[in-house]
């Protein structure tokens, strides 16, 4: 026989009242919180807070020095245990952190904030983001009309090639985009470097730069691109440079600088270290492993 327990809405704020006071006692991460309030968030954002500022640990022998081991990385270390299993804080944000990760992977740039920026877009031969996601070689090419197109947008002759492109973090783009592309636009402007307005390419992985670089005869293309999020950061973005890059070219022909967040490579330093580089590639006419050389 099947039994229905009814439970009114007032019942379900007080269950979930008592266990947020057990885990504000447990944890010592969460503050009393009244649910009667509409206008007051029900439950703090869990990932607000900084995991290396969290001691999670119970009584450590020698608090400084693991709150100082911890400062040093974001790496969920000394997260602490109940029994053999996580403390309900370190699985809540972990759970999140995953979250975070999965929503910025399949969701895509928006069109307000493009617009808002002046990115002209354009798209390679996916057609949705569960297709590029599926079909990586589509990813990287453009149908032949799209890239006449952005041939006919570059219209002088340039030195540099720079553009934007989604990858596989959406929140990157968002989030570094407006304050890196004038960083690195006015820096080679500075040096005299002739570069192209820059645009966004949607759906686009690393190796679109090498059909752009053979259609549009850049000596430098440059490509910022959305790094696949992990559990430390969704917003990461790297930035791909490629000395006269064609199709089929080894890997190790791409400079890369990546890890390009806040909590990482911040934009403006970034910006102008990718100038440097590319001055570099223009003078010693090589990119990758062989401008080590």
């Amino acid at each position: 026989m099947e039994v229905r327990i009814r439970v009114n809405e007032h019942e379900i704020e007080l269950i979930v009242k008592r266990v947020l006071d057990v885990m504000a006692s447990e944890e010592n991460l969460f503050s009393s919180v009244e649910l009667a309030q509409p206008d007051r968030e029900i439950i703090p954002d869990i990932t607000a807070g900084d995991l290396r500022e969290q001691c999670l640990v119970l009584g450590p022998k020698d608090r400084d020095a693991f709150m100082a081991l911890r400062r040093m990385t974001p790496a969920r270390i000394g997260v602490g245990h109940a029994g053999a299993r996580y403390r309900t804080a370190t699985m809540l944000r972990f759970q999140a952190d995953h979250a975070a990760a999965q929503s910025t992977v399949f969701s895509d740039v928006s069109e307000a904030f493009l617009t808002r920026i002046g990115l002209q877009t354009y798209r390679t031969l996916c057609e949705s983001r569960d297709e590029f996601l599926t079909k990586p070689d589509k990813g990287r090419r453009f149908a032949e009309d799209t890239l006449r197109q952005i041939m006919q947008s570059v219209c002088d002759p340039i030195q540099v090639l720079l553009y934007v492109a989604d990858g596989l973090s959406s929140c990157s783009v968002e989030t570094n985009a407006p304050d890196i592309l004038p960083v690195i636009s006015r820096g080679l402007e500075g040096y005299g470097v002739r570069c192209n307005t820059p645009f966004f390419v949607k759906y686009g992985r690393v190796a679109t730069q090498d059909q752009l670089g053979e259609a549009i005869q850049a000596e430098v293309v440059c490509v910022l691109l959305g790094e696949r999020p992990g559990l430390v950061t969704a917003d990461s973005m790297s930035a791909y440079i490629t000395y006269r890059p064609t199709i089929g070219m080894p890997e190790s022909r791409r400079t890369v600088l990546a890890n390009i967040h806040k909590g990482g490579t911040p934009c403006v330093e970034a910006g102008a270290h990718i100038v440097d580089l590319i001055r570099m590639m223009l003078d010693k006419k090589r990119s990758g492993i062989e401008l080590q050389v």
